[in-house]
């Protein structure tokens, strides 16, 4: 089994981690609490199990598809699971599983293949792809299966191993993907551990460990980095962004305002490329607003697990506090809620759907990225502004440009300080583009074949040629 059993942590007489459904606030399940001090063993059988997994790419390939099929076959039961953690709608499961699975496929099947370089010189000189060792990945609450695959996909698919960590907020369907894809793989190729920190902290700064691939908060990002510096392991973070949406002059509001609500509040608001600020074109301020106060208003928001529900709860109670802090921040400031503004009179984590129009620039829920259903919409009264507000923020991860005309569209978008830009939709991403950030949104590449050479390290042969 690639996670720990319950078992042993009741024999140590250590108190389980409770699990909450974030649509009521209770307890649903508990799951083990290990600790810091028993890393060693785990990475230990990850580096053995690494010395017959990076032998044989074909074998791998064929465990790579194979549980990809188990993992489809788990579909209900993966789901239900994370909706029932994690809050967000049963649809938006299943497409994380359905993601999941493709993103096996796609690794599997993907062969960095090796590389002659040609100088003048007599030497035959060939650039081949090793694998680096045993992996850890610490992954957080927002889309925990979805993220957990964008890791061990490429890391397994190289020839390495790994170690992973969820988030204690959602623990629970990353176990059992782990138990459905262990039916495909050898004994501690995947390993799924979960527990309190410094657990984490604890593994990403492992002697044994070789590459350290991370998402969550800048500070947290940080503390992963210095603490991967003490064995020189590699590192890719993924920081998260305050990606804008800019609305040209000629953008057609209704025909795009549902794209844009939706790119805004997928997953209650939870992505860390959705859009979270709208600047719109000081005509037409408050024809966007009206367009997106009325989505707002009419979205079914209710339990993940309903069937009619098209938006669920805040994940936990730390991150609602959070947007309501901010909420309240901008509303003191002199904001108007054109929707929402407030969190529901009911159990569980619901915060209304809120558009905040009247926002000053300097608000939190502008500046700092929000993380929950509230959606800012600021006027310009020139372009030259709005690229520059856009840019203003220490992240860089994602943007957008709306408009009729694609080529000006094209244009603004080229000036956005950011790792991907969209025009006309936003947060769509393809298994075969790099993903990264700027500045405070990450460093590495993951996607792609990128995402492959991630967990990879050259190794150069020469040879004379008149040897």
């Amino acid at each position: 089994m690639p996670t720990l059993q319950s078992d042993r942590a009741s024999r140590a007489g250590r108190e389980p981690l409770p699990v909450l459904d974030p649509a009521t606030g209770e307890v649903f399940e508990e799951v083990p609490d290990q600790q810091p001090d028993e890393l060693d063993a785990v990475v230990d059988r990850a580096h053995e199990a690494w010395r017959s997994w990076r032998t044989d790419p074909a074998a791998r390939t064929s465990a790579l598809l194979t549980a990809a099929d188990a993992v489809e076959t788990a579909g209900d039961g993966l789901a239900s699971l994370l909706t029932r953690e994690q809050g967000k709608p049963l649809s938006e499961s299943y497409a994380e599983i359905a993601r999941a699975a493709a993103r096996l496929r796609y690794f599997a099947e993907l062969d960095p293949g090796s590389q002659l370089i040609t100088d003048g010189r007599p030497v035959h000189s060939e650039i081949r792809w090793r694998p680096i060792g045993p992996v850890a990945a610490i992954v957080p609450w927002n889309f925990p299966l979805q993220l957990a695959s964008a890791k061990f996909a490429p890391a397994l698919a190289a020839g390495n191993t790994m170690v992973l960590k969820p988030s204690p907020f959602t623990p629970l369907a990353t176990r059992l993907l782990g138990s459905v894809i262990s039916t495909a793989l050898p004994k501690d190729v995947l390993t799924i551990v979960t527990g309190r920190e410094p657990l984490g902290a604890r593994l990403a700064s492992h002697r044994r460990i070789r590459h350290v691939t991370f998402t969550g908060s800048a500070p947290t990002g940080r503390a992963v980095a210095e603490g991967a510096a003490a064995s020189l392991a590699r590192v890719t973070l993924e920081l998260g962004g305050n990606d804008a949406a800019i609305l040209l002059d000629d953008v057609d509001v209704e025909r795009v305002a549902d794209r844009l609500f939706w790119a805004a509040f997928r997953n209650c608001g939870q992505v860390c490329m959705a859009v979270k600020r709208v600047y719109a074109p000081a005509r037409l301020h408050s024809q966007v607003v009206e367009a997106l106060a009325h989505r707002a208003k009419t979205a079914v928001v209710g339990p993940g697990l309903a069937p009619d529900s098209e938006l669920g709860p805040v994940n936990n109670a730390a991150q609602l506090a959070r947007v309501e802090r901010y909420t309240a921040l901008a509303l003191a400031d002199g904001a108007r809620p054109a929707a929402g503004g407030h969190r529901l009179d009911r159990p569980g984590y619901f915060f209304a759907p809120t558009i905040l129009a009247d926002v000053p620039p300097h608000s939190p829920v502008v500046t700092e990225e929000q993380f929950g259903p509230v959606l800012p919409v600021l006027p310009y009264t020139s372009l030259d502004e709005a690229v520059e507000a856009a840019n203003s923020t220490g992240f860089g991860l994602g943007g957008s440009v709306w408009g009729t005309d694609l080529d000006h569209a094209a244009a603004v978008a080229d000036r956005l300080e950011c790792g991907t830009a969209w025009i006309n939709h936003h947060a769509e991403l393809s298994l075969a583009q790099p993903f990264a950030g700027t500045k405070e949104s990450g460093l590495g590449i993951a996607g792609g074949p990128w995402g492959l050479y991630g967990n990879l390290r050259p190794f150069v042969v020469h040879r004379a040629e008149d040897a």
